[in-house]
């Protein structure tokens, strides 16, 4: 398997935790955002959305990263990443997609360039976008966290495995944590496991 992959790409830190978590190995193709990797002719002719990650198994390109975890349950079953009952199973994806789909793409990279392109908004005013955005999602994710010590109970789920890097970014946009306790409690249990840590950007940065 070869992950195109940015380090710091919360979509492709996701994707990371989960390869690891399952025990799966894979190469590592670093897209640099920063350098515009992700507009290039090659990349793009791989993957006409110019995203990562992208997964390539078997000469198949697999993209968008809660896709590409649940193509990873098909492959390898355990740990489960998604429940297989029917209602357990919407609420995980709707855990993830509270993350990955209200909270995160409004903090992307291409995002904040757009804010200062288009508006004007200098990197204070980028800044504060992005933890309006963190801080309203996180509230409600919050809020509909149980006892356990992950979202998903006792054992770590799609939901968990999203959460991680959208921590990580809350703490490069200085959002303030303390009225997320549950949220800081259940990314310490997942940052405390080694599959986990070891997908850290700083730790992906630094075998580059």
């Amino acid at each position: 398997m070869i992950l195109y992959d940015y380090f710091r790409s919360s979509c492709a830190y996701r994707v990371r935790i989960a390869l690891n978590l399952k025990g799966l190995g894979y190469e590592r193709r670093p897209i640099d955002l920063r350098a515009n990797d992700q507009n290039g002719v090659e990349y793009r002719a791989r993957n006409p959305q110019g995203l990562v990650p992208a997964l390539e198994v078997d000469g198949v390109l697999l993209t968008q990263s809660l896709a590409i975890l649940d193509w990873l349950d098909s492959r390898a079953s355990a740990p489960r990443l998604f429940p297989a009952e029917p209602a357990a199973r919407a609420r995980v994806m709707a855990q993830a997609l509270a993350i990955v789909a209200d909270i995160q793409p409004l903090g992307n990279l291409r995002v904040l360039r757009r804010l200062g392109r288009q508006f004007g908004a200098d990197e204070p005013g980028r800044d504060e976008w992005a933890r309006h955005w963190i801080e309203e999602g996180f509230a409600a994710l919050e809020a509909s966290a149980g006892d356990g010590s992950f979202l998903g109970g006792e054992a770590p789920n799609a939901a968990d495995v999203c959460l991680v890097p959208q921590m990580f970014n809350a703490r490069r946009f200085n959002v303030a944590l303390g009225g997320f306790p549950r949220l800081v409690a259940i990314d310490a249990a997942m940052t405390a496991l080694a599959p986990v840590a070891a997908a850290h950007p700083e730790r992906v940065a630094e075998t580059a």
